[in-house]
């Protein structure tokens, strides 16, 4: 008997869906929203957060549970925002993240980078059923320019193992 996977992809092919086009198109846009800013300001997503902005983002943070994050308002989902996004960035735990990729399509938003660890096969699955842009299985600022040092080490080791975006 053969048995069919239920996955969208194998896990060694996580890292060959995104490639370098579709990184740099995302990366060009410069208004986003970040999902699942930490209104404690203790997650990975805050330093994401703090690192884009100090690369010229604007960016709009997303958390249900915060009012004021950073010194900068908080909206409570993506419908909120005050003006259009070109693109959502999700830090999410994978449970959450097609919530927000659904969200994010309903809102028109095309463009949406599923961050290394938030992925999950149902979020990537609906991204692609309806040609929306996802990027997964890469950290963002492994590709944001001026990338820090331990970020460039990390591209420079995937290089090496064959797990770089071509």
């Amino acid at each position: 008997m053969i048995l069919k996977s239920t996955h969208l992809h194998q896990p060694n092919d996580r890292f060959k869906m995104s490639t370098q086009i579709s990184i740099q198109e995302f990366l060009s846009q410069k208004k986003l929203a970040v999902v699942d800013v930490s209104h404690t300001g203790k997650k990975f997503s805050n330093i994401v957060y703090k690192e884009l902005k100090a690369k010229g983002y604007q960016e709009f943070p997303v958390n249900p549970k915060g009012d004021n994050i950073l010194d900068e308002r908080c909206y409570p989902n993506l419908q909120s925002l005050p003006e259009k996004v070109d693109g959502v960035l999700v830090i999410t735990k994978p449970v959450e993240t097609e919530k927000v990729v659904r969200e994010a399509s309903s809102v028109g938003i095309q463009k949406i980078w599923i961050q290394q660890g938030a992925e999950s096969d149902e979020a990537i699955r609906f991204c692609k059923e309806q040609n929306v842009n996802v990027i997964y299985g890469e950290c963002i600022l492994m590709f944001a320019e001026p990338a820090a040092f331990f970020h460039r080490l990390h591209r420079g080791v995937w290089k090496l193992i064959g797990k770089y975006p071509k």
